[in-house]
């Protein structure tokens, strides 16, 4: 290749968010090529969609074994590559992996056998009726920075169990790690061209999925981004499954065991830089433990070391990913202040940092008109707010047009699982948080701006597949009562057809079947016209 070609190249670069160097380039690839991955993936997945569930699952173990093989590998390239600390990588980015391969590989058959469906009405006798649940075909995986690995991951392998062909697109701040799920699935010697890596401007790609005739689109990120492409999926009335955005409640009652929930909300709050759209971003706290709460919290705060993550783990909170998420954590912190919020307490920050850091930072006095309480902040901030009675946690908890996931705390499990089912939400956990995306099966996603159709478990599997109901007739009869020809007798026979499929009492089903019997097997089986 000449000089000048070379240099005409597309390349996408990752940057170390918690240092500023870059740690890699990957080739974009060519918009002129996609129509080809399109044709190779159609042919690859015809072949895949005709093996059982077990041979599928042999593949994913393969996949299983090089993550595990590889785990420091992985962590390494996550924490470069998103900012966040190796041990927040491993936990909640490499385990799911390997717990997702064990899951769906295992499930699936299950989830997606063909279901007999018993007859539904006594009209229907003699039809006979299966669902089955076949591959989507294409699908497209469009992945967010925050988990570059386990987002991604987890729908790979739900989407390879339900029998389909993959086209990735990863966050363009983590190319790297694009790259590093190339690998993953090139051990599990999947035919070729059933998963292809696709590189290069976010626009671009799922402009190119929908004008390939992509059959389903799974995207993980903000809710306008999401609006976007729900808009642009419109227009070839492409299925979407979107996960948006989340601004998850935390309600602490007096009965809480305060260490743990102070521990669990500075976990749930505050790692991946406050990254997840499924972790603390408004607590409510009843009055009378208020005060002990915040105090045990804000000492949690300030012995938080945030720094550049590295392999000895000697950090707790590592760097933001990108630069516009961080000006929006200040722009909102700033907002908050200037309207009467405290800054409580805030995690010690090494020195000489250049990178992308926002400390840990506890928040009190705020109110519902701050945008810190009403916009997503997806940054380590945690506003704390006092209530008075179960009532007004749920109405504070309910005031968000996002409800992804929630969290009750409370010693009394009978009564957190009474006010659980108050709070909107996909998730409401008891005494814990943001855990459950690890959890393969169950599902994840939520109402309202949360997003549409849910991941993760058997309704991930579903949502990875499309039902086809076969029906057939096993009576063989010439004729059926409402063919032609049509006179008035068939019409009242029909009438008496269904007061037989809902009777009042035994006798109204015998007087209707007296009706209806007799005219009806003698259209199916002694009419001749």
């Amino acid at each position: 290749m000449k000089m000048n070609d070379t240099a005409q190249v597309a390349m996408t670069t990752g940057i170390n968010p918690a240092t500023g160097d870059v740690v890699g380039s990957i080739t974009d690839t060519p918009v002129q090529a996609i129509p080809e991955i399109f044709a190779r993936a159609r042919r690859a997945q015809a072949v895949w969609g005709a093996l059982s569930f077990e041979a599928r699952a042999r593949h994913l173990r393969l996949m299983r074994e090089y993550i595990i093989e590889n785990a420091d590998e992985l962590a390494r390239i996550v924490s470069i590559s998103n900012g966040k600390t190796m041990v927040d990588a491993m936990v909640t980015e490499v385990l799911p992996c390997t717990l997702a391969c064990n899951w769906y590989g295992a499930n699936a058959a299950k989830v997606l056998k063909t279901e007999r469906r018993e007859m539904s009405s006594i009209i229907w006798i003699g039809k006979r009726s299966v669902l089955t649940h076949e591959p989507l075909g294409v699908v497209g995986i469009i992945s967010p920075w925050n988990y570059p690995l386990s987002i991604p991951f987890g729908e790979i392998a739900m989407g390879l169990m339900a029998g389909n062909a993959i086209l990735l697109k990863v966050a363009a701040a983590t190319p790297l790690v694009g790259q590093a799920i190339e690998k993953i699935v090139a051990a599990g010697q999947l035919p070729d061209g059933l998963f292809h890596h696709l590189v290069g401007p976010g626009a671009g790609i799922s402009s190119a999925m929908f004008e390939n005739g992509v059959d389903k689109v799974f995207f993980t990120g903000s809710v306008p981004a999401g609006k976007d492409l729900m808009a642009q999926a419109s227009r070839t009335l492409t299925p979407l499954s979107l996960e948006l955005g989340g601004k998850d409640p935390m309600i602490v009652l007096e009965d809480a065991d305060l260490e743990r929930a102070a521990n669990g909300a500075a976990w749930a709050g505050y790692q991946n830089a406050g990254q997840s759209c499924g972790g603390v971003e408004r607590i409510y706290v009843h009055e009378a433990v208020y005060e002990p709460f915040v105090k045990l919290l804000a000492a949690k705060t300030a012995a938080l070391r945030q720094g550049v993550p590295d392999a000895e783990c000697t950090v707790d909170v590592g760097a933001m990913t990108t630069a516009k998420q961080r000006r929006v954590v200040e722009r909102q912190v700033d907002d908050a202040v200037a309207n009467g919020a405290k800054i409580v307490a805030q995690s010690q920050l090494a020195a000489g940092l250049t990178g992308e850091f926002y400390p840990a930072t506890l928040m009190t006095d705020v109110t519902h008109d701050m945008i810190l309480m009403r916009d997503e902040t997806f940054g380590p901030v945690l506003p704390v707010m006092k209530f008075r009675t179960e009532d007004e946690a749920v109405a504070l908890a309910n005031d968000c047009t996002m409800a992804l996931t929630a969290s009750i705390w409370s010693r009394n499990t009978p009564r957190a699982k009474a006010l659980a089912k108050r709070v909107r939400g996909g998730v409401v956990t008891i005494n814990d948080h943001l855990y459950t995306h690890g959890m393969s099966d169950l599902p994840w996603g939520g109402p309202g701006e949360s997003g549409i159709g849910r991941t993760h478990g058997p309704e991930g599997l579903m949502e990875m597949s499309k039902p086809k109901a076969i029906n057939w007739d096993y009576a063989r009869a010439s004729n059926n009562l409402w063919w032609y020809p049509q006179d008035r007798k068939t019409y009242e026979v029909i009438k008496h057809a269904m007061r037989m499929g809902s009777p009042r009492n035994l006798w109204d089903f015998v007087y209707a079947a007296m009706k209806v019997l007799p005219h009806m097997i003698k259209r199916m089986y002694f009419s001749k016209r």
